[in-house]
């Protein structure tokens, strides 16, 4: 299933990311950079079901590595250090992401040549989209 998020994505567009990061506590300054870049992502899964996700940009680039259902530790790009699990639920790779008594929610899924991602923070919604490189 994790298989049809394989490959290269690159952002199009992004709706509502600056009240995203707010909501996550982000000051200004970051927020400005962070919501100029245009990263990639680049998904890859590994035979032992382990799942890379890479995300590349002029502003910083992360790499976490996970099993589905498996928590796991990661360093976000605007430096918070969070307790992870992604699960699959209905085709959409759903990160729950926890740090400090706060928790956002990542869901990811594929429409056609698409890979759309909203990050939920409270009722703050942002959508960003990608669309999949030849």
């Amino acid at each position: 299933m994790a298989e049809a998020f394989v490959g290269t994505w690159k952002m199009v567009e992004s709706e509502h990311f600056d009240d995203y990061l707010k909501a996550l506590g982000v000051g200004f300054a970051l927020r400005q950079v962070a919501g100029r870049a245009k990263p990639n992502l680049i998904v890859s899964v590994e035979e032992n079901g382990t799942i890379t996700m890479k995300t590349q940009s002029t502003f910083k680039n992360t790499e976490v590595q996970f099993k589905i259902n498996q928590e796991y530790d990661e360093t976000t790009a605007d430096d918070r250090k969070t307790k992870n699990v992604m699960s699959l639920e209905g085709g959409k790779l759903v990160q729950k992401q926890k740090w400090d008594g706060k928790e956002t929610t990542i869901e990811r899924e594929v429409m056609g040549d698409k890979l759309v991602a909203k990050c939920k923070m409270g009722d703050v919604v942002s959508v960003r989209t990608y669309v999949k490189e030849a």
